[in-house]
């Protein structure tokens, strides 16, 4: 089969609101995912017996639910249970942004876990408030061991919005294969959204080895 990129040059239009759609969908999710995991770290690590058990719950149940079932019972189960409309946007975001949020906090309880007690101890001893604790002495030492996770899973996130074009979410997958079914060329569609998921994902991963690697150097 001939590769036509006529084809493709005739479309980009559509395939780059698709790609729009696609960081759109990711960033939602991040933001989501962010804000969860800040409040599952803080509910396991500084939360009473009952905060530290829901935390638990939360994040066991996010993790091993696939995000594909999660997508579906937010579209078409959510808007029953609450009474409103949702867009296939907004469901598949918040449900990759709940499921984001249970990785990222992990990730979080990680980085700050492996900061050793005796800086906290330390901390105190000098009379540092919470805030400058956090911020002069936890923070720099877990944030660059976090990173190259967070910067992982964010690679994982990225391929997880294809997820979306099951429930009619025009990304960027969704718009390739729409636009290979109008056109028969599915052949030009679907090989160039791998180039493109490739040409974007790659960096990153390549980003988080490098910071890796940059980290474990400086610790020798």
């Amino acid at each position: 089969m001939n590769f036509n990129i006529g084809v493709l040059e005739a479309n980009y239009p559509a395939l780059l609101g698709g790609l729009m759609v696609t960081c759109l969908a990711t960033a939602i999710a991040l933001s989501i995912g962010f804000v969860v995991a800040v409040i599952m770290v803080a509910m396991r690590l500084g939360g009473g017996k009952w905060s530290r058990r829901f935390a638990d719950a939360y994040l066991t149940f996010f993790r091993t639910t696939p995000e594909m079932v999660l997508i579906f019972w937010a579209y078409f189960c959510l808007p029953a249970v609450l009474g409103i409309q949702m867009s296939g946007l907004t469901a598949g975001s918040l449900s990759l942004g709940l499921v984001t949020g249970a990785y990222l906090a992990e990730i979080f309880r990680a980085g700050i876990q492996s900061v050793p007690k005796g800086q906290f101890e330390a901390g105190r001893a000098l009379g540092l408030s919470r805030f400058a604790l956090w911020t002069r002495v936890v923070l720099p030492q877990g944030v660059p061991l976090m990173t190259p996770p967070f910067i992982n899973y964010l690679t994982e996130l990225i391929k997880n919005t294809t997820l979306l074009a099951a429930i009619g979410v025009a990304e960027l997958a969704y718009v390739a294969y729409n636009l290979g079914a109008q056109t028969f060329r599915y052949f030009e569609f679907i090989t160039a959204i791998g180039i493109g998921y490739f040409l974007i994902i790659f960096p990153i991963s390549l980003l988080s080895r490098r910071l890796e690697k940059t980290r474990r150097q400086a610790a020798m």
